[in-house]
C-alpha cells in the first residue's frame, strides 16, 4: 500500500542557471514534494521512527538545493528525488521545482518542472531520467 506525503512551499535561496548573473546573485526557488510512502506502520505504532521524519528530509532537501550549482532545474529536481530516495521507506517521489524569478522578459507567473522517479527493484532511485508514474 501507497500513501502520499506531500510538502510544498519549501524556499530556497540559491545559485543555479545557465547564465552568469544567475550564478553570481541568485534566487529563490521553491520545491514541492510528494512522497509515496506506506503510513500503516507508523499509524499502528504511533512512533516517528517508522515513517518518513519529514522535518530531517526537508532539511536534506534543503542543502541539496543551496549546495553546487548546476546549470539547469532538470537537474536539480533530480538531485532532489535521488536525495528523497535514500530513505528506503520512499516508494516514489514526485518533485516540483519552481523557478519564480527566471530570466524571461515576457510577464510571467512561475516556471516549473516536475518529476516523478521510483525505486528499483534493487532499492536504488532512478537515476536513468525515466519519468514513472506514481503507484
Amino acid at each position: 500500500m501507497t500513501d502520499e506525503l506531500s510538502i510544498l512551499g519549501i524556499e530556497c535561496y540559491a545559485h543555479h542557471g545557465v547564465f552568469d548573473h544567475e550564478r553570481r546573485d541568485g534566487q529563490i526557488f521553491k520545491i514541492d514534494l510528494t512522497l509515496g510512502v506506506d503510513t500503516a506502520p507508523a499509524a499502528a505504532s504511533d512512533d516517528l521512527q517508522d515513517t518518513v521524519d519529514y522535518g530531517s528530509l526537508v532539511d536534506q532537501v534543503a542543502a541539496a538545493v543551496t549546495r553546487d550549482p548546476v546549470d539547469l532545474i532538470e537537474t536539480l529536481a533530480q538531485r532532489i528525488a535521488d536525495t528523497c530516495l535514500l530513505d528506503s521507506r520512499v516508494e516514489w517521489v514526485r518533485v516540483t521545482v519552481h523557478k519564480p524569478d527566471a530570466p524571461i522578459q515576457a510577464t510571467f507567473a512561475d516556471v516549473q518542472l516536475t518529476i516523478t522517479r521510483r525505486r528499483e527493484a534493487a532499492g536504488e532511485g532512478d537515476r536513468t531520467g525515466k519519468a514513472e508514474g506514481p503507484a
